[in-house]
Parts: C-alpha cells; structure tokens; sequence
C-alpha cells in the first residue's frame, strides 16, 4: 500500500517475475499498459473512460488484477520547467486514493512529451485520425511504462 516518488524503493517491493501495470490518467480517460513478467516491453492494452474516482477505481483495480499487475507506474504530468502543476498533484491524489484500496506499491514516471511520442508513433505507423484518438492513451501509457521499465533494468544492472 505504498507510494513511492523514488522508483528504487517502489522495486524493492516488487516481487519477481510479475507484470507491473502503467497508467496514463487523463481527465476523461485513463490509459493503460502492461510490462511482460520479465519486465522489459511495455504494451498498450486499453482505454477506460473516466465517470468519478468510485466508478474509476474497482473499473481499474478489476483491470489489475486481470492483467496480473503487481506494481502501478503512474505518469506524472509535470510542467515543461519541472514544477508540479495542477495535473500533477490531481495524479498524486488519484495514487494515495487508490493505494488505499489495493496492495500493489505504486511509483510515478515523468510524462512529458509521452503523448506527443505516442502520435508520433502511431502516425509513424500510418494509423488513421480515428484509430489514434481511439488508442492514443494507452499508448501513451504504455510509453510511460516502458521508460520506468528501462529505469528498473539499469538499477538491477547497477547492482
């Protein structure tokens, strides 16, 4: 039930060889990825549209736990100079509320410009205007969840 701003201390609470789930929170929406067991590739899974934080979180929690998903990397979207805006402290809020209600130990990633790489992506891909609006966040999140990823790889190799 922890949150951890220091993702070194979210994967000492990992247990191994499980999938960890990345979120993208947006006002309307929430995307969402998933991580292989071994913790290397980041894949999109769906979109939830957002009601209110009771509907959202057992609609995401139920989602979870189908998916395996021992640990949550959450975007935090902080201002282009770093600061912690409105957006940020709204996804801090949505972590400590839905850490009171599961176990999984929670961590957040820097998601400035995931969005913008996830477009770029997916127009790369020749994905057409209603396939990009219909999947852009959880591509996002899955963006988001494969840089935490490629961090929790370094720090087990700096071990």
């Amino acid at each position: 039930m922890s949150v951890h701003r220091d993702i070194a201390a979210f994967a000492a609470e990992l247990p191994p060889a499980t999938p960890i789930a990345g979120l993208d929170l947006g006002t309307k929406t929430i995307g969402v990825a998933v991580s292989d067991r071994l913790r290397g590739i980041a894949t999109p899974v769906m979109t939830l549209g957002r009601v209110k934080f009771s509907v959202d979180a057992p609609a995401l929690l139920a989602e979870l736990d189908r998916l395996e998903a021992c640990g949550v990397v959450l975007g935090l979207p902080l201002n282009m100079n770093g600061d912690e805006g409105p957006r940020a402290q709204s996804t801090l809020a949505f972590a400590r509320n839905l850490s009171a209600l599961t176990g999984r130990p929670m961590t957040f990633w820097d998601e400035r410009l995931s969005t913008v790489a996830a477009e770029r992506a997916m127009l790369e891909a020749d994905a057409s205007r209603a396939e990009r609006a219909r999947k852009i966040d959880h591509v996002a999140a899955s963006f988001i969840l494969q840089g935490a990823l490629d961090r929790l790889r370094n720090l087990a190799e700096a071990r």
